[in-house]
């Protein structure tokens, strides 16, 4: 009778502490529903002539008719999405740079100077774009202190107009991103070398092994599946590489070559008042990012063993 009242108040404790669990999940759960899940509705205007002012009730039913505008604006679509790919192909390329910083800065021995270096690194991430686009304004600006300077040691009598210049955008672009994107990538990979075990590095250092030998042996070979898991998932978002940024940045002589994917649908959607067609071509891009990702996450499957979603 006591071992049979033992096990009924254990499964009556944990349904308790499934029951509290549940509830402190519930706020996020209701979070990511409201603003990930139910926007989902404003999918139906792609499928309406959609007028400002009128209910979508009101509005003539089209069908794919704004889907089959996509392939009418092809130049358009093309610039923009050569614009897109190239920065996320960049991006991408650059993605192995974190990796080295990580453990660049795990070799520090001086624990001060490298919580140091980390929050020197990792502050940019918490600059907003508009402040960045503020302090890039004043250093390469026209009258900018980059321009100056370079007047001043005679380098230079042409002034340098880094910011409108369409040839440098994206590997302005790109560099931006390294440098507010640096320390916080580093983050995850700090938090991987933190979890190799330590016995690994002594064994190592006992058969004779040099700091650089415990690193192409140890360290790169642990974190390379944490690498290759957040490259695949920056693959399934391609398409998706931002707003802000390239709004903030854009001015009327790199307007063609900084205007991605994102801030075309808001020049057509916010600026023109084209919903219905700013709409089909989010939820083009959308599909098209599902597929990826499934794709990748297949991909993984057959390399890792294991999937990734």
């Amino acid at each position: 009778m006591k071992i049979g009242l033992d096990s009924t108040l254990r499964k009556r404790k944990i349904s308790i502490e499934g029951i509290k669990l549940t509830l402190l999940a519930l706020p996020f759960v209701i979070f990511v529903f409201v603003f990930c899940y139910l926007p989902l509705f404003g999918w139906s205007f792609a499928f309406f002539d959609y007028k400002p002012g009128l209910s979508l009730s009101q509005a003539e039913y089209v069908g794919l008719k704004y889907f089959k505008y996509i392939f009418s604006y092809n130049k358009d679509m093309i610039r923009v999405l050569k614009n897109t790919l190239a920065m996320s192909f960049m991006s991408l390329a650059t993605s192995v740079l974190p990796v080295i910083f990580a453990i660049l800065l795990n070799e520090l021995r001086n624990l001060r100077f490298k919580k140091f270096i980390q929050s020197f690194v990792t502050l940019p991430h918490f600059i907003s774009w508009v402040i960045a686009y503020s302090l890039c304004f004043a250093i390469f600006s026209t009258n900018g202190m980059y321009n100056n300077l370079m007047q001043v040691l005679n380098i230079t009598d042409k002034p340098n107009t880094v910011l409108s210049n369409s040839n440098y955008v994206w590997t302005f672009m790109t560099t931006l991103d390294i440098w507010k994107g640096l320390g916080w990538g580093t983050i995850i990979y700090l938090a991987a070398i933190a979890g190799i075990d330590a016995e690994l590095y002594e064994a190592a250092i006992i058969d004779g092994a040099g700091r650089f030998r415990c690193i192409w042996h140890i360290t790169v070979p642990n974190l390379m599946e944490t690498y290759i898991v957040l490259l695949l998932l920056s693959v399934g978002n391609l398409l998706s590489i931002g707003l802000d940024k390239y709004l903030n940045f854009k001015n009327p002589l790199n307007a063609s070559k900084i205007e991605a994917l994102d801030l075309y649908i808001y020049r057509i959607g916010l600026m023109t008042h084209d919903y219905s067609f700013a709409t089909a071509i989010g939820i083009a891009k959308s599909l098209v990012s599902i597929v990826l990702l499934f794709t990748v996450n297949k991909l993984a499957r057959k390399v890792r063993g294991e999937s990734i979603i």
